[in-house]
């Protein structure tokens, strides 16, 4: 008899074992490479010199000490942690509502996200509760009504359909900017400020917006890959997966909560940044095949790469202007969803 592990391990590609290791290998040097991009370049060689050896003895280059230690290392590291967090609960999320086209940004998670930050940042609501800052505290309500709204409302006789999911997230979505919009004109900070939310960016991060997310992105990363064998076991169905000893309402209900403490937490420090969730377990799937068990880690790998390429390509492509990162990676991800979409027109209401 074959069983669900068996079915599941069944579809990973030749050489899957190779995967993650090569893929944090490229992360690796993207990350040494994105340390040196800028206006001010720096070779990869003299980066890592800086970094494991100090000065080496030359002190001419001051500037490029304090650019690959001080400066840019904040803004890296932001990109991989949001990068992960946005590709790890896309992941989750396309198990979790057994749908390819889940994600939280297209179905209006990330929206959610950036109206609660709005409100925190537009009303001057400022404090700390539990090492959380408010913009975090109230993204994560954001988040977590847009996720609880979108699932009820698309919620099918125990299923999720396509269709309904895509049109129910682009309406709350919908709901959630406008109320943004509203947020920004009728708040009492400057407008430029709120723009960063929508826009989505890591200029000018430092490294307390790093403290603001590493501890939720690693909390939650961990606690995610417990969820892998639940996940593979939701693939076979609902009714198969209580029969095989899955509590599907509490699994449900905690991953749930779990990827939009993750989303919130990555739109907190970085705005609105499409896509990511989408592309990233698309591309993870040809890589390693469908088992969770690898799958959740490689596309926190694969948001993270490409959260650091994307942001490369932000600060070079009009430099010495900026380009804001979510532009980028709907530049590249709304062709992506087109493309899925257009294979799925058999897919009902």
């Amino acid at each position: 008899m074959t069983t669900v592990s068996d079915a599941v391990s069944g579809g990973r590609p030749a050489g899957g074992s190779l995967a993650l290791p090569l893929l944090g290998a490229l992360l690796l040097a993207l990350t040494v490479v994105s340390l040196g991009t800028g206006p001010v370049h720096v070779s990869p060689g003299r980066v890592l010199q800086l970094l494991l050896h100090g000065d080496g003895g030359v002190s001419a280059d001051e500037a490029a000490a304090v650019i690959v230690r001080q400066l840019r290392p904040p803004r890296v590291l932001l990109a991989i942690l949001v990068g992960a967090s946005l590709g790890l609960c896309g992941a989750v999320m396309q198990g979790f509502f057994q749908n390819p086209m889940a994600d939280p940004y297209i179905i209006g998670v990330s929206s959610g996200a950036a109206l609660g930050a709005t409100i925190a940042l537009a009303f001057s609501i400022d404090f700390w509760f539990l090492g959380i800052h408010s913009a975090s505290v109230f993204s994560f309500a954001g988040a977590l009504a847009v996720t609880l709204l979108v699932y009820t409302v698309a919620r099918r006789g125990g299923r999720v359909p396509t269709t309904l999911l895509l049109l129910t997230g682009v309406a709350v979505g919908s709901l959630a900017s406008a109320a943004t919009s509203l947020v920004m004109i009728t708040g009492k900070t400057d407008l430029h400020r709120i723009l960063f939310w929508i826009l989505g960016s890591f200029a000018s991060r430092r490294w307390e917006h790093v403290h603001m997310v590493w501890p939720w992105a690693l909390a939650g990363g961990v606690t995610l890959q417990f969820f892998a064998r639940d996940l593979n076991v939701l693939l076979q169905g609902e009714e198969n997966a209580q029969f095989l000893g899955v509590d599907v309402d509490r699994v449900k209900r905690l991953l749930l909560v779990i990827t939009a403490l993750l989303t919130a937490a990555a739109v907190s420090v970085s705005g609105i940044i499409g896509f990511v969730g989408l592309i990233v377990p698309h591309v993870m799937r040809l890589l390693v095949g469908p088992d969770h068990r690898r799958l959740l880690p490689a596309s926190m790998l694969g948001g993270a790469i490409l959260m650091v390429a994307a942001d490369m390509l932000a600060r070079t492509l009009i430099a010495p202007a900026e380009v804001p990162v979510g532009v980028i990676t709907a530049l590249v991800g709304c062709p992506f969803f087109l493309y899925l979409l257009s294979r799925r027109r058999d897919v009902a209401v």
